[in-house]
Order: structure tokens, then sequence, then C-alpha cells
């Protein structure tokens, strides 16, 4: 469906995409992750045909010509670009109007849309009144419109709340069934671990690809989870041998390479420090561990 080869795209002295290379199947769901400014948005942007690469070779749906997909791929930029002043079932009828469809075909296939997206009870609502979640789910109707093959979306659920994510995520699986490739950029590790196939991207290059459970196998250290015991433990395990010390909640991960040498040393100096001597437990790695370690180690 999708195929990179050595891809390059510069703003002025800025590299955005680095010689990139990628190839997505058919029927993935593919997620790309990274934090901001690693190129994710270039990328999609580049797929859509938005954008031409200054280097490498793009092929989407097979073709190398991208003007041709249009029909063929549906997209939801990051930021909300429909009309605020139109109602729901407006933004969406538009939409299908722009990809030639005849008025009735809109309306039909419309009425499936606002029912498939819960959005039916909405429809008479302009979209400027809409929550963040609404919004998101009537730019998803309207990316849909022309029944696209190929779905391309820039951080669809960034600022929803988890009720409205979960909900647009559950539609997605669902177009997944019906036989459509997905392809997105997320913030959240959470959504990344959702995905058929992740890549990680960083300074404009993929530095890791594969099956969330293949990515976290793979992860060459030792996370050791230990109850958050105040603001500096860092400082307070400074002389242990622990590679990175990453906050996640009520509990730091601790990530090292000799977990049995490393534990009675980080419970030794936990009691010199005047804290509980509560020694840390081995646990299996998350995506953000995973995603954090290689952030980290990338130059």
């Amino acid at each position: 469906m999708i195929r990179l080869t050595e891809v390059t795209k510069r703003f002025g002295a800025i590299t955005a995409v680095d010689r990139l290379s990628l190839q997505v199947e058919q029927g993935e769901i593919f997620g790309l992750v990274g934090p901001d400014g690693a190129g994710k948005t270039t990328v999609m942007r580049l797929l859509t045909g938005i954008m031409e690469p200054c280097a490498g070779q793009i092929e989407v749906l097979g073709r190398k010509m991208l003007e041709e997909n249009k029909a063929d791929i549906g997209y939801v930029p990051q930021k909300f670009s429909l009309y605020g002043d139109l109602t729901v079932r407006e933004n969406i009828c538009l939409m299908g109007a722009l990809y030639g469809a005849g008025r009735e075909e809109v309306a039909r296939r419309a009425g499936e849309l606002l029912a498939f997206t819960k959005l039916l009870s909405f429809q008479d609502r302009l979209a400027e009144h809409l929550s963040g979640g609404m919004r998101q789910k009537l730019a998803l109707a309207a990316g849909l419109i022309h029944r696209p093959r190929l779905f391309f979306l820039d951080e669809p659920t960034t600022g929803v709340d988890p009720v409205s994510r979960r909900e647009f995520w559950q539609i997605l699986y669902r177009l997944h069934r019906e036989g459509m490739t997905v392809f997105l950029s997320t913030p959240y590790m959470e959504e990344a671990e959702l995905c058929s196939r992740v890549a990680f991207m960083q300074q404009g290059r993929i530095v890791a690809c594969d099956t969330p459970a293949g990515l976290k196998k793979a992860y060459p250290h030792h996370v050791l989870e230990l109850p958050a015991a105040g603001k500096r433990l860092a400082q307070h395990l400074k002389n242990c041998p622990i590679m990175e010390i990453n906050a996640f909640g009520d509990k730091y991960h601790l990530i090292v390479d000799q977990p049995a040498r490393v534990i009675p040393l980080i419970t030794a100096a936990l009691q010199q420090a005047g804290l509980p001597p509560v020694p840390p437990v081995e646990i299996p790695p998350t995506l953000e561990d995973v995603f954090v370690t290689l952030a980290s180690e990338v130059v």
C-alpha cells in the first residue's frame, strides 16, 4: 500500500525527513510515533501528495503519481479543518459533493456515517459548537464519505477525552475489520499498542519498526519498578549503575542491565537516604520504556 525509498524532505537548512525508507502492507493499522518535531506530519503530507520530496521515491497504492490517489485515500489532519459555520451533516455532504458523488448517494452515505460515528443526534449542530471528541468524529466521517482504501490520520485523538478516544478507536477497528488500511501518527503509547506495527521516528529517521510485541521483546535492557520515594530519587541513587530513571505516575521505572546486582544496591541506597528500603520489582518493558530509551540513544 505504501513504499518510501530513501525519501528526504528539507525546509531550508532543516532536514525534516532524512533518507527514510518504509513499507506498509494492505490491511495494517500502522502507527508512527515520535517526539514533536520528529517529522511525522511531514511524512503524512508527503504520502498524501500535499508536499513533494526533495529526494527519494514514494509509491502509494502502487502509484508514483500521488495526484491519482485522491479518490482512494482519506486524510484527517492534525488541526480540525472543516467548516464551523456548517452543521455536522452539511460538512459531511459537502465533502461528498466535492468528491463528485450524486445528491442521493451523498445523503445515503452521510446517514450511514452519522450512525456509524454516533453523531446522528448531533447532525444539525454547527461544527463550531461540538466538543473536541465530536469534532474528531466529524473529521473522521468526512474523510470516509468517499469510501477510501487507505486512511491517513495525523494525531487524531490529541486533546480528546479518554471516553471519546476509546470510541474513536472502536471505529478504527471496525474499519480495519472491513479491510481498510490505516496509517496514523499518535503521541499516546497506549494507542501505539493497538497498532499492527509501529515505527518510532526521531530526527527525521525511522529508528525502530516492528509489532508492539516485537519491539518490547527486542528491548535490550531490564525495567525495575519502584514506588515514588521523593523528588530527589535520582540524587539518592546516583551511585547505583542505573541507565535511566523515568517517572510513571506514582512510580519510577529504572532502566538497568544487571538487575540481580543492582536491586540490593538500590535498596541500600534508599535505606541510607532515610527512605523506605522497598526493593524494586522487575517488570516487562512497556512501549513507553522502549521509546524513551530509543529517544535518549539517538544522537
